[in-house]
């Protein structure tokens, strides 16, 4: 196969493959590759060359970039998970396989197809691959982008475990939101110290708040955490800091489109904070409204048929 394969060379480790690393095990596996590197400003470019297959080796940030760009387009996503969380990766079921493997499983892997979230507010109309939210996480995204800490730390697993102990630091002094809110009409306004609208299973350091979602059924799952159930959030972050993908029981609904009134609070698109820090707030509007919705198969994403999804 022609593979087009774009590289964040910084994701991850530093045990992770270079860049040519990474093309000889393609070309091993019989393909013809193009390579182009993430941090290079025409990266977007290599999109338009002529290709069977776009492959995608990063992480999260990494994949989420490349797959908005080639949303409606008819060529599917084939992330080589070398990031943090891999979470695009741990619901495909490839994130804890071997590299060669999944490469090898190309030819014989299944399309699948795969939502995307559509937020549309006061900055305007984005994507999300993963989650839109309010409270505990969102807030917490500035933070992490500012710890020396968490920074230099070079394992992946101990940078999740970090940024998962930031969480539950900062959920002990959480305020609640009140989000005025409805979900497909239904109004379920209330006092809230997380709200995350999930387009898949994971978001952030392996947060698994959504382990019954589907990637392709159309529905954000809405993920609500009130002040009451605290100490649920507090005990599904300490497995999860361990390792333990156990499931939560918080409250879930499925939605076809979300309405919220936005007065300011921090929202979050995947890993990405909005307002970002240090912007002037006085120049957003004091009331606006949020919708969330979903471009049903919007994106494919490859997946070989030895995958297998956290049960």
């Amino acid at each position: 196969m022609r593979v087009t394969l774009l590289h964040n060379p910084g994701a991850g480790d530093d045990e992770q493959p270079d860049g040519n690393e990474l093309q000889a095990l393609l070309r091993a596996a019989g393909h013809t590759v193009r390579y182009q590197p993430c941090d290079d400003d025409a990266w977007t470019a290599a999109l338009d060359a002529p290709a069977d297959l776009i492959a995608v080796a990063g992480g999260d940030g990494t994949v989420g970039r490349v797959a908005k760009k080639l949303i409606g387009r008819n060529i599917a996503v084939a992330p080589l998970p070398l990031g943090t969380a891999n979470n695009i990766s741990r619901t495909l079921g490839i994130a804890d396989m071997p590299l060669d493997e999944i490469v090898a499983g190309w030819r014989e892997a299944r399309h699948v197809a795969f939502d995307v979230g559509l937020a549309n507010g006061p900055w305007g109309s984005r994507y999300f691959i993963e989650a839109t939210g309010v409270g505990l996480f969102a807030r917490t995204i500035p933070v992490a982008e500012r710890s020396k800490t968490l920074s230099a730390l070079q394992d992946a697993d101990a940078k999740v475990a970090y940024a998962i102990g930031m969480l539950r630091e900062r959920l002990r002094r959480c305020a609640p939101h009140r989000l005025e809110m409805r979900i497909d009409g239904q109004a379920i306004s209330g006092e809230y110290v997380l709200f995350e609208a999930m387009n898949m299973e994971f978001v952030g350091p392996n947060l698994y708040l959504a382990p019954e979602m589907d990637p392709n059924d159309g529905l954000l799952d809405v993920v609500l955490v009130t002040t009451a159930e605290r100490d649920e959030l507090q005990r599904s972050l300490a497995n999860w800091q361990k390792g333990d993908l156990r499931r939560p029981d918080l409250q879930r609904r499925r939605a076809r489109l979300v309405q919220l009134e936005w007065s300011g609070y921090d929202v979050h698109f995947d890993d990405e904070a909005w307002p970002a820090e240090g912007s002037d707030r006085d120049e957003q509007p004091a009331l606006t409204h949020i919708e969330l919705s979903v471009e049903r198969g919007a994106l494919k994403f490859l997946a070989p048929a030895t995958a297998k999804r956290p049960e």
